[in-house]
């Protein structure tokens, strides 16, 4: 599975999907909806969300499991640094890896202050950098300290996440070589909006592997937006996110119409067919508006 999984990421086609497991003691509803709209044999891979914005959710590392066991496709478990210390990510590591999931997406997290959960603290011993490396040292058959286990784990695939828009280019390139150089074989940006965009980024993803003589692949994020108010949360309050004026503008004429739907959608469709022609490697967030994504997959 994860083997295929490598091949596509390196070699071919690849689309992945975003899930959000919900505030609720089943994840089953949202693998039912997916596996109602056909989606699973449409993607090559899902994701699933830890806890994202601090708000309490269902565990992601469960929730992959449950769609692995669903789908026999790979899932990309999130891992936020704000919740584990070095100990805990291990041994979810360790559980997890047993259980057959074998994609971790590394994250900082957000910021333990934007709970939902009174007087929460966030650990963040480190950013997402040193999962990277407890991953790397798993891959080589040791713990984050070299000490060797007693049955080593199976392969890791590691993936990070880098902001898609910086008005200074560089800082982004900056980030993408430390991931890099960290081990991440997958990068997933946040959502791009615009086609030059999507060039600068893969622009500064051959510099990043160039720097380090590796072949990590850039993998691009698209949320489909069909509401002017949602573009306009993403392009104010979303730190590493740029909505073009043109799309703005287009939502923003039809917001008292019955064509705002149609208006989004179709840019959305384009840009990810303009994105597919150009890299086809997409991660599809669609906070769970799975309908729209079974649409765009048509």
């Amino acid at each position: 599975m994860f083997d295929a999984l490598e091949a596509k990421l390196k070699n071919g086609r690849y689309v992945s999907l975003e899930t959000t497991p919900s505030h609720s003691a089943s994840f089953a509803p949202v693998i039912d909806t997916i596996e109602s709209l056909g989606l699973h044999e449409r993607v090559d891979a899902f994701s699933t969300t830890d806890n994202p914005l601090a708000k309490l959710k269902y565990n992601a590392l469960f929730a992959a499991v449950a769609m692995q066991q669903r789908f026999g496709k790979p899932v990309l478990a999130t891992m936020s640094m704000r919740d584990r210390n070095r100990i805990a990510l291990q041994s979810d590591l360790l559980g997890a890896n047993e259980a057959g999931v074998r994609a971790i997406l590394a994250l900082t997290g957000d910021p333990a202050k934007n709970s939902d959960q009174k007087d929460a603290k966030g650990v963040f011993e480190s950013d997402s950098t040193l999962l990277l490396d407890i991953i790397a040292a798993f891959n080589a058959g040791t713990d984050l300290e070299g000490k060797a286990f007693s049955v080593a784990p199976q392969p890791i695939l590691p993936f990070a996440v880098v902001n898609s828009f910086a008005r200074n280019p560089k800082s982004l390139y900056k980030k993408m070589a430390k991931k890099v150089e960290h081990g991440a074989q997958g990068i997933i940006t946040q959502p791009v909006f615009d086609l030059d965009n999507a060039k600068v980024l893969l622009e500064l993803m051959d510099e990043a592997n160039a720097k380090h003589g590796t072949s990590a692949q850039l993998i691009l994020g698209l949320f489909p937006i069909t509401k002017l108010r949602t573009a306009q949360f993403l392009d104010a309050h979303v730190p590493g996110i740029h909505v073009p004026p043109s799309w703005l503008e287009a939502l923003g004429s039809a917001k008292e119409t019955d064509d705002a739907y149609k208006i989004g959608f179709d840019l959305s469709k384009k840009l990810f067919d303009d994105i597919m022609a150009l890299h086809p490697k997409v991660h599809l967030m669609m906070a769970n508006q799975f309908s729209v994504a079974a649409e765009l997959l048509a």
